[in-house]
C-alpha cells in the first residue's frame, strides 16, 4: 500500500498550498491569478514565484466562473472550406493572440439554421463574438448582440458594429475597367441570396452600368463554390455576353472551367472578374482578374474593436467601417469580341 508521502506527490498542487508555502490566505492567491491589480505587486510576485516552483497551474475555467472572464472569443464565418476566410481568420487570431485571447471558431455550412445553434452553444462560454458573413436575419443578429458584444463582418447591420469592405467602389472598378476594354453587356453571377455583400454588390453593378451606360443582368443564385460557377454556364451559353462579375473567386474560377469545357476562350470570347483575390486568383490560367479587399485586416479590425467593447467601449457610430478595396488586373479580361 502506497504511503502517504507517495499521495501526496501524486496529488495535484492547489491554491491551499500555494497559500500556505507562500504565507498569504488563499483568498490572496486567487486573487493573484484572477484579479492581480487588486494583489499588492511584492505579494503577488512571491505568490507566482512559488506557484512555479510548486508547479501550480491557475484552472482559466476556474477563474472564468469567479470573474466572468473566460479569455475566449468566437468567430463564426460561413464556411470553413471558403479560402476568403483564412486571411480573416489569421488576422483575427494576431489581434486575439497579442491581447491574450483565444479564438474558438465555428462554421455555419451556409446554413442560418447551424449558425444560430453554434451561437447559441458557444455564447456562455467566450467573452465576445465576430460574425463573418452571417446568413441570418438582421433581428436574429440582434438577439445575439443583446447578450454578448458582437461585431458582424460583411455585413451592414443597422445599430450593430459592423465592419465591411468598400463594394460600391469595387464594382465601380470592375465596371470601369470592362467599359474600357469596349464591353457593352455585363451579367452578374449572383451568390446566396442570404449573403448582403451579394445585394451591395448587385445594386452596385446597376448603378454604375446605368452611369456608364452600359447593359446588365443577373443570374443566378448559385452556391458560392467551384461547382456553383460551373453549373451556370449552361444558362449563359443561350444569351452568352462578353464580360461577367462574378459573386466570388471560386464561382469565378469554376465558370472559367465550365467554359472552356463548352469550347469558349476567356478572355477572347468572355471576361471574367471576381471578388476576394484569394490565393487561387493568381494561380490558375488564365490568371484572374478580381476586386481584392484586406481580409486580414478585416479581421484584426473586428476582434481589436470587439475587446474594447468587451472592456467597456461604447458603440456610437451609426456607419459600418468600411474598408478600402482595389482591382488585380490579371489575364481573364481582354477587350470585347466583336
Amino acid at each position: 500500500m502506497a504511503d502517504d508521502g507517495d499521495e501526496a506527490a501524486k496529488r495535484p498542487v492547489t491554491i491551499y498550498d500555494v497559500a500556505r508555502a507562500a504565507g498569504v490566505a488563499p483568498s490572496t492567491v486567487s486573487r493573484a491569478f484572477a484579479r492581480p491589480g487588486r494583489v499588492n505587486a511584492d505579494t503577488a510576485a512571491r505568490i507566482r514565484q512559488v506557484a512555479a516552483e510548486l508547479g501550480y497551474r491557475a484552472n482559466p475555467m476556474a477563474q472564468a466562473l469567479s470573474t466572468s472572464r473566460t479569455k475566449m472569443i468566437a468567430l463564426m464565418i460561413s464556411d470553413v472550406t471558403n479560402p476568403f476566410y483564412s486571411e480573416l481568420i489569421r488576422g483575427a487570431q494576431l489581434a486575439a493572440s497579442e491581447a491574450e485571447y483565444t479564438v474558438l471558431l465555428a462554421d455555419a455550412r451556409e446554413s442560418d439554421v447551424v449558425e444560430r445553434l453554434s451561437l447559441e452553444r458557444v455564447l456562455p462560454a467566450v467573452e465576445g463574438i465576430v460574425i463573418g458573413s452571417s446568413r441570418m436575419s438582421d433581428s436574429s443578429l440582434r438577439v445575439i448582440a443583446k447578450q454578448k458584444p458582437t461585431i458582424v463582418l460583411n455585413r451592414d447591420v443597422a445599430g450593430l458594429p459592423s465592419v465591411v469592405t468598400d463594394n460600391p467602389r469595387g464594382v465601380r472598378r470592375a465596371v470601369e475597367h470592362l467599359g474600357e476594354l469596349g464591353h457593352q453587356q455585363i451579367t452578374y453571377v449572383a451568390g446566396p441570396e442570404a449573403s448582403w455583400a451579394d445585394g451591395a454588390r448587385w445594386r452596385a453593378l446597376r448603378e454604375a452600368g446605368h452611369e456608364l451606360e452600359l447593359h446588365t443582368r443577373r443570374v443566378g443564385p448559385v452556391p458560392p463554390t467551384v461547382v456553383g460557377g460551373r453549373g451556370v454556364v449552361e444558362k449563359l451559353l443561350d444569351n452568352l455576353p462578353t464580360a461577367v462579375l462574378a459573386y466570388n473567386d471560386l464561382v469565378a474560377i469554376g465558370l472559367m472551367r465550365g467554359l472552356a469545357a463548352a469550347g469558349i476562350d476567356v478572355p477572347r470570347d468572355v471576361s471574367v472578374i471576381g471578388f476576394d483575390n484569394i490565393m487561387a486568383a493568381e494561380l490558375v490560367t488564365p490568371g484572374l482578374t478580381t476586386v481584392a479587399a484586406p481580409l486580414r485586416t478585416m479581421g484584426v479590425t473586428a476582434v481589436k474593436n470587439l475587446q474594447a467593447i468587451i472592456n467597456g467601449a461604447l458603440h456610437r457610430s451609426e456607419a459600418a467601417f468600411v474598408l478600402p478595396t482595389r482591382l488585380v488586373q490579371r489575364e481573364s479580361t481582354a477587350r470585347a469580341r466583336r
